[in-house]
């Protein structure tokens, strides 16, 4: 805004002479609407004469310009305006339209859309200054560092910026070339890049980034080199015009570093790898030299969820540190004193116990009387700091979620230049980045300890002996990425030396899958214990999974709980095994001739549908067979379809050799060579074995009651046979009771069977499908004493249906 006494508004002691400048305001509709001294120099009209009036009525024409559009901001051009005397005056006139909140010569109010603010400057007088001195005071004086070199790239000469920049005075340097000032090879680069713009005429713009002078910090520079061109477009030299960037640049390289420890850092959830991670981003872009120690129960394992507290500093004041990782730009680390996974004590005045006291950042020399006596003098890490270098130190606490978890330590010793405040900001934004995953990883790592110990106490922690079979196990957990599964396995003994072989898989992972195998595993051997048959069992098995899904999905659909089964029972007198699937991958058989098959079975759907049918398949298998269960981790991946992990595995026991266990491990190291898998592995081996004749005896006992006292003698001769003499008392009023009970309350056909196992097994089959049941009788009752005398007299009894009846048995302990 301007006012008619030429004085710049807000400001009455502006110093330059407002009247130089002619200077008119148009409103909207074209009228003037401000005219000040210097228009009326110009055109001689007072402003009273001319305010309010049409612009237009001034106007004598217009020359060599287009008139303004209608949308321009801005225009320029000669115009022709009428004098006071009639003259038609020449007049060069720039043109801003005022924008609507008082821009370039609004008025008090403010002006309106469609105002001009019209300048010119009037005519002045000769200057007292030379323009070649002005262009000589701006080339020498000029803040920006400009140095000219002629055709052959010798210095012709440069500013004072120039010189300031070199560390050189012109006469030290005119005549010499760059590579010859600089003596780097950045030097030689720029010098070849001058060559081109002499040989091609045209602009280059370059970045550097080097010391220069005696400077011991590196400066980062953007020069412009520009050829020198006569009017004939002929070349005489360059002219390089360097801006030092450095800020900019350091800014730039800063963020760069912050984005690459955004992806670089935190690819595992492994503490160790974590910390090495943080040292690799930080060497050599921040320091030469990094160290990451943390407490020493940073990765302990906290049953409550808890973060753990620090290690407690000694009564010296000293903190006790883990080193976790380190990184140097020199090979093999020689600066470290410990090796990762080593312990190190420090002193109370080290960086590492003041910036873990205080929870902020400390930067401080290591050498000369800045290092405040740390390395103390004579110590292992004093010589380390004299041997290498070290000057500077920045130690930086690694802190996540309210919780110190140790020191991220960096040295510098091969750039000169110490920390500073920007390099603090720098590495804490890493290192909080870090803290972060580091704190995740100790988390999950505790997790997956809780979840890997509650999954092992959960399954087997030793597999019986049994006549039945000879078995070995493995389980393997996924690896540390993929979380604990549920996959279990058991070896269930059963009545008449029979043999239950079992494996599943839980659907998801964690503490919760685990703890859902657990209680499956117990509902199996509960199950198993009341001798159902396979198929009868994954029913029982698949309401129990139905059950437990609507429990933990209350107000939600159900389906989140769900497993697989594959569930087996071998019978070693008869060498028969029945076998059912629940969605579980069929076991696979080797017979003792090595020919490998998969057993052939109906699957049915995985447990947690609920409501489809169960079918078991019953299989004759010769001792010495060995069949294979195992889960679906060991033989399908993400990389790996199943049938080709199906046939892999196939393959490998075709060939494997030894004992069972050595089988398990060729069979571990073949599909998994790293013994990492994406998912739980369990895998579970038996060879069948067989009870024959000379350990089994039959007899079909006649449904008369005279029958029991030769039964009864029967038993005796072959326990005498046996050498089980000091059993024959206990055995014969066994058989008594039990084949009296058949005779009475069941039918026709009896059999009594003997097996001498590591037991000694009494059987009595009948065709009722009645069970009988254990009571306590009365004082005058004349019987219901029978099962349990039988009870008391032996180590365990039961009994189990079958297809045509029951068998009612009885187990005694042999004398060692």
């Amino acid at each position: 805004m301007t006012h008619k006494d030429g004085e710049q508004a807000g400001r009455p002691d502006f110093p330059f002479e407002e009247a130089a400048t002619a200077r008119v305001t148009l409103d909207a509709h074209g009228a003037v609407a401000d005219w000040n001294e210097g228009a009326a120099r110009l055109l001689g009209y007072p402003a009273a004469e001319v305010v309010g009036r049409p612009a237009a009525e001034l106007l004598a024409g217009v020359q060599d310009t287009e008139p303004p559009s209608a949308e321009a901001v801005r225009w320029n051009g000669t115009v022709l305006l009428r004098h006071r005397d009639g003259r038609a005056v020449p007049v060069r006139l720039l043109a801003h339209r005022a924008d609507a909140d008082g821009g370039p010569g609004g008025g008090p109010g403010g002006a309106t859309e469609g105002r001009w603010l019209l300048v010119s400057a009037l005519p002045q007088p000769d200057p007292e200054i030379r323009p070649e001195d002005v262009a000589r005071w701006a080339f020498t004086r000029s803040p920006c560092a400009v140095a000219i070199y002629d055709t052959a790239l010798r210095l012709l000469t440069v500013n004072d910026a120039m010189a300031g920049v070199i560390g050189l005075p012109e006469d030290e340097i005119r005549g010499l070339r760059i590579p010859e000032i600089g003596g780097k090879p950045q030097s030689a680069e720029l010098e070849r890049q001058m060559l081109h713009v002499l040989a091609t005429g045209e602009r280059l713009d370059v970045e550097s980034f080097m010391r220069t002078g005696g400077e011991a910090r590196e400066h980062a520079w953007s020069a412009n080199l520009t050829p020198l061109t006569d009017d004939h477009g002929t070349v005489h030299g360059v002219c390089l015009t360097a801006h030092d960037i450095t800020e900019r640049y350091l800014g730039r390289r800063r963020l760069l570093l912050v984005n690459d420890a955004s992806t670089r850092i935190g690819t595992t959830l492994d503490i160790t790898r974590t910390a090495e991670e943080l040292a690799e981003v930080c060497v050599p872009h921040l320091a030469d030299f990094v160290t990451v120690d943390l407490y020493e129960n940073t990765a302990a394992e906290t049953g409550d969820g808890e973060p753990p507290p620090p290690s407690p500093a000694t009564d010296a004041g000293e903190v006790v540190l883990t080193r976790a990782a380190h990184r140097s730009v020199t090979e093999g680390c020689p600066e470290a004193t410990v090796e990762p996974g080593g312990t190190e004590v420090y002193p109370p005045d080290s960086p590492h116990a003041r910036t873990l006291a205080t929870g902020r950042p400390v930067i401080q020399a290591v050498v000369g009387p800045a290092a405040q006596g740390w390395p103390q003098a004579g110590t292992a890490r004093a010589d380390r700091v004299r041997d290498h270098g070290l000057h500077s130190v920045m130690a930086v606490p690694i802190q996540a979620r309210g919780t110190t978890l140790g020191v991220a330590v960096f040295y510098r010793l091969r750039r000169p230049e110490p920390f500073v405040q920007d390099d603090v900001l720098l590495a804490e934004e890493i290192t909080a980045r870090a803290a972060v995953c580091i704190d995740n990883a100790r988390r999950f790592t505790r997790e997956r300890a809780t979840a890997l110990s509650l999954q092992r106490s959960l399954l087997p922690q030793s597999l019986p002996s049994a006549a039945a079979v000879e078995v070995a196990s493995r389980y393997l957990p996924a690896a540390p990425h993929a979380g604990i599964g549920g996959d279990w396995f058991d070896v269930i003994p059963l009545s008449g030396a029979r043999v239950g072989l079992v494996v599943g898989d839980v659907v998801g992972h964690g503490i919760q899958a685990s703890a859902t195998m657990g209680r499956l595993r117990t509902a199996v051997r509960t199950l198993a214990d009341v001798d159902l048959s396979p198929d009868e069992l994954l029913t029982h098995l698949d309401d129990l999974v139905v059950r437990l899904s609507q429990e933990s999905d209350v107000g939600r659909p159900a389906g989140d709980v769900g497993a697989t089964c594959l569930y087996a029972v071998y019978d070693p007198v008869s060498r028969r095994c029945t076998l059912a699937a629940a969605g579980h991958p069929p076991p696979v058989l080797r017979l003792p001739d090595g020919t490998v098959e998969f057993v052939e079975l109906p699957v049915g759907p995985p447990l947690g549908v609920g409501g489809l049918p169960f079918e078991a398949v019953e299989r004759e298998l010769p001792a010495g067979s060995l069949l294979a269960l195992y889960t679906d981790g060991l033989v399908e991946d993400r990389t790996r379809d199943i049938d080709v992990g199906s046939a892999s595995l196939a393959a490998v026991l075709h060939g494997a050799t030894g004992s069972l266990d050595e089988i398990c491990s060729t069979v571990l190291d073949s599909l998994l060579p790293g013994r990492s898998a994406p998912d739980d592995i369990a895998l579970l081996l038996a060879r069948t074995r067989h009870l024959d004749a000379s350990r089994v005896s039959t007899w079909d006992v006649d449904p008369d009651p005279a029958s029991v006292s030769v039964t009864r003698r029967q038993a005796a001769e072959r326990l005498a046979a046996w050498g089980l003499d000091d059993l024959v008392f206990t055995t014969e009023l066994v058989v008594s009771e039990l084949v009296t009970n058949a005779i009475r309350h069941a039918a026709p056909p009896i059999r009594l069977r003997l097996i001498h196992d590591a037991t000694l097994i009494v059987e009595v089959s009948d065709a009722s499908s009645t069970s009988p049941h254990l009571r306590r009788a009365r004082t005058f009752d004349e019987g219901g004493r029978g099962l349990l005398l039988v009870a008391q007299l032996t180590e365990r009894w039961g009994s189990r249906q079958h297809l045509t009846g029951k068998t009612i048995w009885a187990e005694q302990t042999l004398t060692p």
